[in-house]
């Protein structure tokens, strides 16, 4: 979480990161390693006297898993909220993707959202439901919810979304000639 000054005429930094971590997703990623150390053992140090097609399979079948689980929980254990003058950007786990940026000229409102689960959202990772709309869901908890202008939703578990909805709504309002940001 960040630390980030509280108070109405503190100036809002030009960019506000945020994020959220989901330390339960490691063992799982360590669930999808161990598939792949098995898939490896069984196709170097295998005497599987049933035929080749079997160990192929099992081979196969063990090193996909593992990949799969491998990388499928690395990219959600963790999502990073960034908010600047024009947009904000989401970017999951720790190589950034899947990205979404989103102009704030397509943002109508945001509000926090106290209750984001993942069994709400069908999981964890980047969700979407037809009477929900899109999410970004890494652990339970406090999330930022936008409005978009063209009747979607987009819904971000992140730390002190109360914060991030604050400057969010801040950039949101129409500025006036010659007024401060």
């Amino acid at each position: 979480m960040r630390d980030h000054p509280h108070g109405a005429n503190v100036p809002h930094p030009a960019v506000w990161t945020g994020r959220a971590t989901n330390r339960f997703q490691w063992l799982l990623a360590l669930v999808g390693a161990a598939c792949l150390a098995l898939g490896i053992e069984l196709a170097v140090d295998s005497a599987w006297t049933s035929g080749i097609a079997p160990l192929a399979m099992a081979v196969v079948g063990c090193i996909a898993a593992g990949l799969l689980v491998l990388f499928g929980t690395l990219a959600f254990v963790h999502v990073a909220l960034k908010v600047d003058e024009d947009s904000l950007e989401v970017r999951c786990g720790h190589i950034g993707v899947p990205r979404r940026r989103i102009p704030l000229s397509s943002v109508a409102g945001a509000e926090v959202d106290p209750h984001v689960t993942p069994r709400h959202w069908g999981g964890w990772g980047y969700r979407w439901r037809p009477e929900k709309g899109t999410a970004v869901v890494v652990r339970r908890g406090e999330g930022v919810r936008l409005s978009l202008w063209d009747g979607h939703t987009f819904t971000i578990t992140v730390d002190d979304a109360e914060a991030a909805v604050q400057i969010i709504r801040d950039r949101l309002r129409p500025r006036t000639p010659g007024a401060a940001h």
